[in-house]
This record gives C-alpha cells, structure tokens and sequence, in this order.
C-alpha cells in the first residue's frame, strides 16, 4: 500500500520535473545518517508579471481570456488540471505544486494596464480557472479582491470559479456587479461526503459550506452556478445527482460536470493517492478511466476531453442531462453584458 499524505496536503510525492536535464537519485552509502523529514509549510514566492491576460482558442471552454493570481493552489486537490504547469517554474507538480506557491504582486497594475490599451476589446474574464483564486493565500495577498474592484471600475464582465468560501468576503464588490450584470460565480462541487473532500482536496472549504456560500450569493443576487467537476467513477460518480439537487437547492441556476483529466504527470499522482486510499478498488476505476479515453489515463482532443467517450462517458451524459431537466437548471452559464466597459478617463480623454 502507498503511503498516505499528511492531514492537509493531496500527495506526499515530488514527481521528476520533466524539463530538467538531470535527475538526481538518492542512493544508500552505507553510512548511518539521521533522516531529515522534508518540510511540508507553504512558501509564497513573489513575482513580477510582464503580464497577466492569458488567452486562449480551445472551444471546450465559455471564455477567451483568464487572469490568475497565483501559480501554484494550497487547496492540494489531487486531481488539479493545472499541476503540470508547476514543471514550467522548475518545481515538481507533485507536493511543490501544493507547498510552493508563487503570488504576481503587480497584477492589479498590470491588469488596470491591459485593460486599458486602446485596442482593447471586452469579453467575460475568467478569474482564478488554473489555480483558486479564493485559495488560503487570498486572505494575506487580497489580489483577487483588488481584479475585482478594478472590474467593476472598468464596468468589465467577469467569471469566477471557486471551491472557497472565502469568497463571501468580496459580497459587497459582488453584490455591485451582479446589479450591473457583469458577474457570475461557479462553484466547484465534487462530494457531499466530508472523509472524501479530506482526502481528495485536503484545503477546500467542506460541502457544507460551499453550499451556503451559494445560497448567501444567490440571496444577494448573485449568479451562480454549479460545476460538478472532475467526475471520477466508482469515486464520485453516484453523487451527480445529490450534487445537482443540492445546489439547486442552494440557489444555482445553471450547472455543468467535467469526467476526470489525467495528463502529463497527474495519471501517476492520481494513481499513487487512488492506490493509497481505494487499494480495493484502484484497477476497477483506471479501468473505467481508460474505457473513457480511448485505451489511454487521457485523451487531450478537443470536444471529447472534458467528456470522454464510450459507455460510461455517454451513461453519465445521459445522468446529467435527465437530472438538470428534472431540477431545473440550464446547461449554460449566466451570459454577462459587455456594452459598459468604460475605462476610467478614456472619455475624458475623447474631449
């Protein structure tokens, strides 16, 4: 049996960073050494962005351009889509991805920036999509909070997907933009079962209260939606509809669900923590996995990644659609207003 992480991260392995010309190996000398037991704490880094728009073309998402305050997500879940891109910074998707986070401290100027350019063309702005941007972090750094003020300065539309409540924090900024239609907020639901939520994103805020967190959005007239993300079989499955119902009982208008992703190195970490934690069950599930993707842990083509193929992929896409007609909800997001994008002193300027 694998080893288990500490309570509070999602792995305890440091898979080889796939860029790095060399590995190093630990090999047994003979000499007796006292081990020392690596440190889990997290570490902030800070960095300059040149930039912080990233744009993208692919048609299995609802948006063109996202900002991310933070590389790197304390939440530790172990299936994040987003680990890989830890390797581009010369750290390891594994345990780095969770402990060694990296805060771009001049975001809000260089997005007040980029909005501004004259060419500038408005579309919704997804906040937070590769990394929470409501992970723990937020709390000291606040850059979430300041893109949101300086949305609702430039009367830009803006996404959110989360897993925090800390989100309630930011009701007031919320609050104006969801009057203005230039707001709605996702959040990601995976359990209503605490012991899986643990072990499976050890520092998310509990079901529980993800669950009020949308009812207090939603009595404040914010959007919100559910995405019931990442499906994983015989793990989460059989809750898409509890998952459903209760967010439609929490307030969602929409919803939508994405099956597992397992590229690059998340395949051998997820497998590791499924080998760790469901040893009974581990070959049945990467079976069902691989049934989804062709034979293979992933299958990256557009159109079919987000939701596989084959009879399980098409089973839980007919689940999904008879439970969203049943409750009520729509497929498709809150469809925001781009008409009111001013930035500050652009008129002025006009005179």
């Amino acid at each position: 049996m694998s080893s288990l992480p500490p309570r509070g991260r999602g792995t305890v392995s440091n898979p080889h960073n796939r860029f790095a010309p060399t590995r190093a190996v630990a090999e047994d000398d003979g000499w007796y050494r006292e081990e020392t037991p690596p440190s889990l704490a997290t570490e902030v880094r800070v960095e300059k962005a040149k930039s912080v728009l990233t744009r993208n073309q692919s048609p299995d998402v609802g948006f063109d351009r996202s900002v991310n305050p933070y590389r790197g997500c304390e939440h530790g879940c172990i299936y994040c889509f987003a680990r890989p891109s830890h390797a581009y910074w010369d750290l390891s998707p594994g345990i780095d991805f969770e402990t060694k986070l990296i805060a771009k401290t001049n975001l809000a100027s260089r997005l007040e920036e980029e909005l501004s350019k004259p060419g500038y063309v408005p579309q919704p702005l997804a906040l937070g999509i590769n990394t929470d941007a409501y992970q723990p972090i937020e709390r000291e750094y606040q850059l979430t909070r300041r893109s949101l003020e300086i949305c609702l300065r430039f009367r830009h539309p803006v996404h959110l997907i989360t897993k925090s409540a800390l989100i309630l924090r930011d009701l007031d900024l919320l609050g104006e933009l969801a009057s203005r239609r230039l707001v709605s907020v996702a959040f990601s639901l995976t359990t209503l079962d605490d012991e899986l939520k643990r072990i499976m994103e050890p520092r998310t805020a509990t079901p529980a209260a993800r669950l009020r967190a949308m009812r207090t959005l939603s009595e404040a007239g914010v959007p919100v939606s559910a995405l019931c993300a990442p499906i994983i079989p015989m793990i989460n499955d059989m809750e898409l509809e509890r998952l459903l119902e209760a967010a439609r009982d929490a307030g969602a208008c929409s919803a939508g669900y994405v099956l597992l992703r397992l590229p690059l190195e998340i395949a051998e970490l997820f497998e590791e923590w499924l080998r760790a934690h469901f040893p009974e069950r581990a070959e049945h599930v990467m079976s069902l996995i691989r049934q989804s993707r062709g034979g293979r842990n992933y299958d990256s083509r557009f159109g079919t990644r987000m939701r596989g193929e084959g009879v399980f992929a098409e089973l839980l896409a007919q689940r999904f659609q008879l439970a969203i007609k049943r409750l009520g909800l729509q497929r498709r997001d809150f469809e925001l207003d781009c008409s009111q994008f001013a930035p500050p002193g652009r008129q002025l300027a006009l005179l």
